[in-house]
């Protein structure tokens, strides 16, 4: 046997490693469905009493429910960018892991991000069709309320220490803008149920993070003693966001008939008891014109 033999075997091992993304008919066919969600990660999606749970995981549940398939979840870990996590867990696959998910929750719904280029002009998502808006996602802060009665404006955080999850755009927002008046009063956390702990043991007087999760944090803590800001954010950049789903590009199919799926959810009120069940607020996409 020749190197060149060789190396062909070696490479045809490796590619069958790898557990590809497949097509709506390959999905029935298997049944199952193998869908991709965001690893600890409440309340999108996180473990509760020993089970999957959150929004997230509901609706791949209603996904997998409307396909009539079995739902394997894969716990993706968030890579530096959503460009690493559509690559890594949708087109390519991981070097280590090697999965690649039929459908990603949780993906970036915006036109300029899906057809953005490189450096040299080529699309950056070729392989990737991200579709079906669930939630329109935005900023939030929860403050303490005798310690910070309210938040008129940013200005506040030029005396009462905030926290953040490190590494997100509150971290560098509130660090970098405004000549960076914050940056001494911004105290870093590795997530925001940590920040809510500093909170509430004083350490900060307010957190700041996605509405989506400081909804979620807020709904456990006393109403009477913190409360939802109503304040802008001025200087932020993208005040609010859609989030979807993402799929291989050479699967259109399967993006229409999950899209339906989520269309159904959202028109007859199941996405609203999803979010409710887990004490976050929803707001409806403007892709459906429902407001």
């Amino acid at each position: 046997m020749t190197t060149v033999h060789i190396i062909f075997i070696l490479i045809c091992l490796a590619l069958a490693g790898f557990v590809n993304a497949r097509s709506y008919d390959d999905i029935k066919e298997s049944g199952k469905i193998v869908i991709a969600v965001y690893e600890n990660f409440p309340p999108y999606s996180f473990m509760q009493g020993g089970e999957p749970a959150g929004v997230d995981v509901d609706i791949a549940k209603e996904i997998a429910k409307a396909f009539d398939v079995e739902l394997e979840l894969i716990w993706m870990t968030a890579g530096e960018t959503a460009e690493d996590d559509l690559r890594n867990y949708l087109w390519k696959g991981h070097i280590i892991h090697k999965f690649k998910a039929d459908l990603m929750m949780r993906a970036p719904y915006d036109r300029d991000y899906s057809l953005k280029r490189d450096d040299v002009g080529l699309l950056v998502h070729e392989l990737v069709h991200m579709f079906a808006p669930y939630h329109s996602e935005s900023w939030q802060i929860v403050h303490h309320a005798e310690r910070l009665p309210d938040v008129p404006t940013m200005s506040m955080f030029q005396y009462h220490r905030i926290g953040v999850e490190n590494d997100t755009v509150p971290f560098f927002y509130l660090t970098g803008a405004f000549n960076g008046r914050f940056r001494e009063k911004t105290i870093n956390y590795v997530n925001i149920q940590d920040a809510v702990s500093a909170m509430q043991a004083g350490d900060v007087d307010a957190v700041m993070g996605m509405r989506t999760q400081v909804s979620w944090a807020h709904s456990k803590l006393d109403p009477k003693n913190y409360k939802l800001a109503k304040n802008a954010f001025l200087l932020i950049g993208k005040q609010k966001w859609d989030i979807g789903i993402a799929v291989h590009n050479d699967y259109r199919a399967l993006s229409y008939a999950a899209g339906d799926v989520i269309a159904e959810l959202l028109l007859e009120g199941k996405m609203q008891k999803i979010f409710d069940k887990y004490d976050a607020i929803l707001e409806i996409p403007e892709y459906y014109g429902l407001e």
